[in-house]
């Protein structure tokens, strides 16, 4: 195999690789070192002996990843604050940013793609060992047969069906409940987001579950609250005493960030927050504040 045939095979399963790495890990710069050391793993080895270099490839990835993730417990623990996931930027299809994420546009596969790499569900995973973390992620965002999957972590077939069942109840058992209609966020994010920026208690309070929750994630490094707000009226009552003049020179940009719209603020042209809501029932249930400046670097400033 020539060394352009070897580059051009690791390019071509590369979005896949990075999707593995980053369902894992939570944090596209720790899923792009990851395929960076696959990469070079690849480069070393004897291509004559590797029938399926996709599967090779995710094999290395996989395992790469869950030794990331043990050795990343301990930054997590001592975290400030709430943790989210880093903002992936996704477009089905068209490379944004650094980030790309290759899946069928249409439909029902895109909904069930989607759904696997949104905030709500890498929250979960976070309570997953980082094994059961890895079946989940081939299994449920790949589609991976379990004697493939058995094979990645020298398991047997019935350990991983069993580890599959595990992880599938404990993920459905805490997954909230949203609508994934891109259009229905998209609408609600456009008028929480003017709600917000005239500090409109009402108006708030009219687009916010009565058990909603917000998350915000500053890593102690900006402003958000250090805990979980529940219920509307704090939530309400938060956002119209901070927004309005902490947004009276920003700009805004809309994304689709892990499967579904979002808002990046800019402050002096630089990322400050990405905003996320999950909605059910035509009502927000959950508001994520990414704030951590850290998370937000790598993110595209082009026009909406």
């Amino acid at each position: 195999m020539s060394v352009n045939t070897v580059t051009e095979v690791f390019e071509e399963h590369r979005p896949v690789l990075t999707g593995v790495a980053y369902r894992m890990l939570g944090r596209v710069a720790d899923a792009e070192d990851v395929v960076q050391e696959a990469w070079l793993r690849w480069s070393g080895v004897d291509h004559e002996t590797v029938r399926e270099p996709r599967g090779y490839l995710v094999r290395i990835t996989t395992r790469l990843a869950i030794d990331r993730l043990r050795q990343a417990q301990t930054r997590k623990e001592a975290y400030v604050g709430q943790w989210l996931p880093e903002p992936y930027v996704t477009d089905f299809g068209t490379a944004v940013g650094t980030v790309r994420e290759t899946v069928a546009p249409d439909g029902a596969e895109r909904a069930e793609l989607a759904d696997t790499v949104s905030l709500a569900v890498l929250v979960v995973l976070e309570s997953l060992s980082p094994v059961e973390r890895a079946v989940f992620v081939l299994r449920e965002a790949f589609g991976y047969p379990f004697a493939d999957i058995a094979a990645t972590l020298d398991r047997s077939e019935a350990a991983v069906r069993q580890l599959a069942g595990r992880a599938r109840r404990h993920v459905e058992e805490r997954r909230p409940r949203y609508d994934v209609d891109p259009a229905v966020r998209r609408d609600l994010t456009e008028r929480f987001l003017a709600a917000s920026a005239e500090g409109d208690l009402d108006g708030l309070l009219a687009l916010l579950a009565p058990d909603a929750r917000l998350v915000g994630d500053s890593g102690g490094r900006t402003k958000a609250p250090l805990r979980v707000l529940h219920t509307a009226d704090k939530i309400a009552r938060f956002i119209a005493a901070v927004t309005p003049d902490g947004i009276a020179d920003a700009s805004f940009r809309f994304l689709e960030v892990n499967g579904g719209p979002a808002v990046l603020m800019l402050s002096g042209g630089k990322p400050d927050t990405v905003l996320q809501l999950d909605v059910a029932d035509g009502r927000v249930q959950c508001v994520y504040l990414i704030r951590n400046p850290e998370k937000l670097a790598a993110l595209p400033l082009g026009p909406d």
